[in-house]
């Protein structure tokens, strides 16, 4: 991406204000294993007296590409960084993926309009609700 890019769109990464921004009020915490930055600012507190916490994210600005971890940092469920607080991981956890809805990445069922409309015929396994009370259960005590 160009300098005019960097400029003028905040949805593919950080601007050049929010950079500059970064650099100058924050102070690095952490990177994880997407390349994701967080920061805390050096002196500005909120209202409630918390830091302000934020992401420059590696990629295109999507808050799905922040792991579980990291989300609970970034809204002070704790004050410490993840590695601190995680547990070793376990051997049938998998990595984190980042939500894929939207993306050429997305998963399209058999029969999705962007795979060409085609679902499998009915196979007759499947009966239809009637209101006649054809197919409906009767308990013992009516």
């Amino acid at each position: 991406m160009g300098i005019l890019g960097k400029i003028f769109t905040w949805w593919n990464g950080a601007t050049v204000g929010t950079s500059l921004f970064s650099a100058m009020n924050g102070e690095h915490v952490g990177t994880d294993a997407q390349s994701n930055k967080y920061y805390r600012s050096k002196k500005v507190k909120t209202i409630e007296g918390y830091e302000k916490r934020w992401v420059i994210y590696a990629g295109a600005n999507d808050a799905s590409n922040v792991p579980a971890e990291w989300h609970g940092w970034l809204h002070h469920s704790y004050d410490g960084v993840p590695e601190s607080h995680l547990p070793p991981p376990r051997i049938w956890e998998v990595d984190y993926t980042p939500n894929a809805t939207g993306t050429v990445r997305a998963y399209l069922p058999q029969g999705a309009l962007e795979r060409g409309g085609r679902r499998a015929a009915a196979t007759g396994d499947y009966e239809a609700w009637s209101p006649d009370g054809d197919n409906l259960i009767t308990s013992p005590e009516r």
